[in-house]
């Protein structure tokens, strides 16, 4: 009896591993891709030009988090994107100088994860995270700063200037594009592995079968067709792609001129609601349901749904670990912060 159980509890055993195998690979076939647990690999995936260092990366975060790089003095990259808020600002429209909500009720999309993204901004007409961290600085609507203002501000504290001399030599010039790249290559070391990716790197019981069943049938319906590759999305993609958005009169944001998107990163999806481009949906449930009729045109009934949504918290990632940096004092020459 005990070797006829046991053999039964093998027999088990040997079967759900050859599920979760079939499904690993199931999910590798629909372009999901797992962020590399070698460090090698990984900085070779986020940092192709090889720009990262500590210095640069430590400064980069001290600048992340510098309001006086906005005209008010009191707006900073983390206002939008609050690292300990899933980066981002929990509002359906971006708030920024003069307490001005986006004018075209833009969504702050996360900044997790976003050096997976193929281009940066809803619309894609930034290359990459450094070329996009000018944009909001200058924004009337964000931070409202000129290029002059900030550049000033950050050359009027020595302890910047020092720490600029220190990551890139004695001759660089801190300038705005300097300012804004060292920004950026901060926000490239901010990815977060999940349980989903440890499951494709073939930790099979890293997801529950309830997750696992999530993902089948994420995978089945369709939503890989748009959420992909390492980031689980940010390729452009037509949106609305077959059916018409319930909510596209909130805001007039129509993507770029040939009505293409960029799709958001799932990846820590349950800590960035509100969802879409224009933050008009705070359900998740309900954000699944109307993808399945905008883009794939399905309904997604309640069951699928929240057997997706069940899969889509798995996608909550592991953190790094930030502590809120010292910034510089400010000097007579500071340019004084300005509200209007």
């Amino acid at each position: 009896m005990k070797i006829t159980r046991y053999i039964s509890i093998s027999l088990i055993a040997s079967s759900l591993l050859a599920a979760n195998s079939e499904l690993s690979q199931k999910a590798l076939n629909a372009g999901l891709k797992a962020i590399p647990t070698d460090k090698t690999a990984l900085l070779k995936l986020i940092d192709p030009n090889q720009t990262i260092t500590e210095k640069r990366v430590e400064l980069g975060k001290k600048l992340y988090f510098e309001p006086r790089l906005s005209k008010s003095g009191i707006i900073s990259c983390n206002t939008c994107h609050n690292l300990g808020q899933g980066g981002v600002d929990g509002v359906a429209a971006a708030i920024g100088h003069k307490w001005t909500a986006n004018p075209h009720h833009l969504n702050s999309p996360t900044v997790y994860n976003a050096v997976f993204n193929d281009k940066q901004f809803w619309d894609g007409r930034s290359p990459d995270l450094e070329d996009q961290a000018q944009g909001p600085m200058q924004a009337a609507p964000e931070m409202d700063a000129k290029p002059e203002l900030v550049e000033a501000r950050v050359n009027s504290m020595p302890a910047y200037v020092e720490a600029f001399n220190d990551a890139y030599g004695k001759d660089v010039k801190v300038d705005f594009k300097t300012i804004t790249q060292t920004i950026g290559i901060f926000e490239r070391t901010l990815v977060t592995p999940s349980r989903f990716d440890d499951f494709l790197h073939g930790k099979k019981d890293a997801l529950t079968p309830e997750e696992q069943e999530g993902l089948a049938t994420f995978i089945d319906k369709g939503c890989t067709s748009c959420h992909t590759g390492v980031g689980l999305g940010g390729s452009m993609q037509p949106f609305p792609a077959v059916g018409k958005y319930k909510y596209a009169n909130v805001g007039d944001f129509k993507g770029d001129k040939n009505g293409m998107v960029r799709t958001p990163t799932l990846r820590n999806i349950t800590e960035t609601a509100p969802y879409f481009h224009n933050g008009a949906i705070w359900s998740l449930k309900e954000a699944v349901q109307e993808m399945g009729t905008t883009q794939l045109g399905i309904k997604i009934n309640d069951a699928d749904a929240n057997k997706i949504v069940t899969f889509l918290k798995a996608l909550k990632g592991r953190k790094p670990t930030i502590t809120y940096p010292q910034l510089p004092e400010s000097t007579s020459t500071t340019p004084q912060p300005d509200a209007n």
